[in-house]
């Protein structure tokens, strides 16, 4: 398969046939690109040349370029449509694909559309979904599955599953319920293809099924099918009964948006943004960050106002301050990032002390190896006398440690809050160590050079 490439030129020639209102030849262009890259052409249209392909393209493929348009796109497309045409675009999507579309609409307009949808059963699994929130296993799952029951034979069993089947875009799982619909187990393709047709599925079912909850967080979701390999998995609700699967192709997206989030974070950037978006919820998003950086760089600058009178012949130390804060920063963001990652898969828990110690002996080490490093620069180097040399190469292992320990206690702290440790990272732990960095350097300073 040649790799789609996306070309001002293909642009150019699509804004032509639109403006041209040549359907014909519009469609005929747009027929073999997949789904996923007429997305991306439509990321480059206006809004009124967006409209118009969606409208265009049959409902199937729409369908499936509206999953794939970034939200604020999709939102201003879907402003464009009407509610029988928005029904009639997502009628060949599965249920949580449907709902999670549906779900960004204003309430009145919701309503009519689901109004639209023909199919009523399909209609009724949508509203169901539309109760849970977006960040649970219950508003990731789709309701597509199949499933048979423990007391049909095989051959009961298959004809049930072609009748199944034929609304389930990929079949991961067979699912095993008992007649309250409560989930049992799953079924071996190979285990049914080589039973006898005459044997009961209670025979030869596999019991042991890994299952979520519907009020499952999105990332615990994701932390099982990656750490057992799953595809699929069922869920349940309160009573067990089997109400839904979620797909790997869920799971994916789940992944990439935790990672966006926690990237935006770690860069000091708040909510979900674009850089598409507006000058103000650009601002909004990063702003507040900036202004702890301020404040923390005031803080700092009043800490070094506070030990300057006294210093005299010592004033070398305040070249030394840019080093001491890229140091202090570096490390406390480099053990957070460890811890985070650590608490995201579950790999540290329990180990608080232990992980610790092991950051305070990691610090140790790389602080004597910079200290004794900085020491010989700074004396041979820049002349710096040798006391003086010594007293910030002591403060930078000093330094070093602390940082280590902040840049370690804070993310466990916060989770053990129920807060996302990924707001330790980034500006809020390099802001703070900036601060004790610096505090640090002065005091033991002070201290051996009783300035």
């Amino acid at each position: 398969m040649t790799p789609f490439k996306l070309t001002d030129e293909l642009i150019e020639e699509i804004e032509h046939l639109i403006d041209n209102n040549d359907k014909h030849a519009l469609l005929d262009l747009m027929k073999d690109i997949h789904y996923a890259d007429v997305a991306e052409i439509i990321d480059e249209l206006n809004l009124d040349e967006a409209t118009y392909l969606i409208k265009l393209l049959e409902s199937k493929k729409t369908s499936d370029v509206l999953t794939e348009l970034d939200e604020g796109i999709r939102d201003r497309i879907l402003e464009n449509l009407t509610a029988k045409e928005i029904a009639d675009e997502i009628r060949e999507l599965d249920t949580d694909d449907a709902a999670d579309i549906i779900s960004e609409l204003p309430d009145e307009r919701r309503e009519e559309v689901i109004s639209y949808i023909d199919d009523h059963e399909h209609a009724k699994d949508i509203v169901e979904l539309l109760r849970y929130d977006e960040d649970t296993a219950g508003g990731l799952m789709a309701k597509e599955l199949v499933k048979v029951n423990e007391n049909w034979t095989v051959l009961n069993c298959i004809g049930e599953m072609r009748a199944q089947a034929e609304n389930v875009t990929r079949v991961h799982s067979i699912y095993v319920v008992d007649d309250n619909e409560k989930l049992l187990g799953r079924l071996s393709l190979k285990d049914l293809l080589t039973a006898s047709t005459k044997s009961a599925i209670k025979d030869v079912y596999i019991r042991k099924v890994d299952y979520v909850s519907v009020h499952e967080t999105a990332e615990e979701v994701a932390r099982i099918m990656a750490k057992y390999d799953l595809e699929a998995i069922p869920v349940v609700d309160e009573t067990n009964r089997l109400v839904g699967r979620i797909t790997i192709d869920d799971i994916v997206d789940v992944i990439r948006d935790e990672a966006e989030r926690d990237y935006n974070m770690a860069a000091g950037i708040s909510g979900d943004i674009e850089a598409k978006d507006s000058i103000l919820k650009l601002t909004k998003a990063r702003l507040p960050w900036l202004l702890i950086g301020t404040f923390g760089g005031m803080m700092a600058a009043g800490i070094i106002s506070s030990f300057q009178e006294g210093m005299g012949d010592y004033i070398i130390l305040l070249s030394f301050v840019p080093l001491i804060q890229a140091t202090a920063g570096n490390v406390g963001v480099q053990s957070s990032a460890i811890v985070v990652q650590g608490l995201a898969n579950d790999s540290i828990d329990g180990e608080i002390m232990g992980r610790l110690f092991k950051e305070f002996l990691l610090a140790l080490v790389n602080g004597g190896s910079i200290a004794f490093l900085v020491l010989l620069i700074s004396h041979f180097g820049f002349g710096t006398e040798y006391l003086i040399s010594a007293t910030i190469g002591i403060a930078i292992i000093s330094v070093i440690i602390i940082a280590a320990i902040i840049g370690t206690f804070i993310p466990i702290f916060l989770d053990k809050k129920g807060i996302d440790p990924a707001v330790a990272t980034g500006p809020f732990i390099t802001t703070s160590n900036d601060i004790f960095g610096i505090l640090v350097y002065f005091s033991i300073a002070k201290l051996i050079l009783g300035f």
